[in-house]
């Protein structure tokens, strides 16, 4: 049948921005980071990264260590069935893996989010050539925690109800298949709102305004939101890719939504 004009004006709508050109600015990101004036605010985050990233490690060893000691202690004394506890101990790496692929980059954020609010102001400076200055960092820093805590939680709390929807759609066979690739595309979709929330609230942009500006580049916002979202799954890789997206996402900010829309 013929598209109606509202569906044409919808598809349109879909199909705003550039996919390939939002592909690059994580590489952006990362040339960025490497910046003198840039580097201080790069590196105490990630500092704070590591130690967090270690903490969660080790208290999850020792819980799952004793875990395995308990369910051990409840098996037959049989020597081949006291031998698996390697196999639990894989088990164990496996999901080490996604709880720190996912849950440490919430907390990361959530920690990290004053410093990255700074970083992208310093970031937009260089790109847009005013002069980078850090003379008033730390005491900007600290006057802006509450309100990057708040957009930290506005973000969690857009984010769980669409995730336990996602999920409950998961448990549906059948369904299930179209489940997993709406979780991808919505995890890249996460990804670009996390980090260019740090420029847009630099520029007091409200949480559901950047939301509708991304929409307005819905494929550049995807094509950045891929790469990091597959980088936040390898870990280690996920502790450096977090300052990259910041500087990357503010790169995005200067080029897609462009000065004209940071009054919104």
């Amino acid at each position: 049948r013929p598209v109606t004009v509202i569906e044409a004006e919808v598809l349109r709508g879909m199909l705003k921005g550039n996919f390939f050109r939002g592909l690059g600015y994580l590489g952006e990101g990362f040339r960025l980071i490497r910046q003198p004036g840039l580097r201080l605010f790069v590196v105490i985050p990630l500092v704070i990264n590591i130690l967090l990233f270690g903490l969660l490690f080790y208290f999850l060893a020792e819980l799952f260590a004793a875990m395995i000691a308990t369910a051990m202690s409840w098996l037959p004394d049989w020597a081949w069935l006291q031998s698996l506890d390697w196999l639990f101990w894989i088990l164990y790496g496996a999901v080490i893996l996604l709880m720190l692929a996912y849950g440490f980059v919430i907390l990361a954020n959530l920690i990290g989010s004053p410093f990255y609010g700074y970083l992208a102001e310093l970031t937009e400076k260089h790109l847009t050539g005013q002069e980078v200055s850090t003379d008033d960092g730390w005491s900007q820093i600290i006057r802006d925690i509450p309100r990057s805590l708040w957009r930290e939680v506005q973000k969690i709390l857009y984010y769980l109800p669409r995730a336990i929807g996602l999920f409950i759609i998961g448990v549906i066979p059948v369904v299930n298949l179209v489940a997993a690739v709406l979780w991808f595309v919505f995890n890249c979709w996460m990804m670009s709102l996390q980090y260019v929330d740090y420029p847009a609230d630099n520029h007091r942009v409200s949480f559901p305004a950047l939301r509708r500006l991304l929409g307005d580049t819905r494929l550049s916002a995807l094509g950045f939101g891929l790469p990091v979202a597959l980088a936040a799954m390898v870990p280690v890789l996920n502790l450096v890719v977090v300052p990259a997206a910041v500087c990357g996402a503010t790169a995005y900010w200067v080029r897609e939504n462009g000065p004209s829309n940071t009054d919104v």
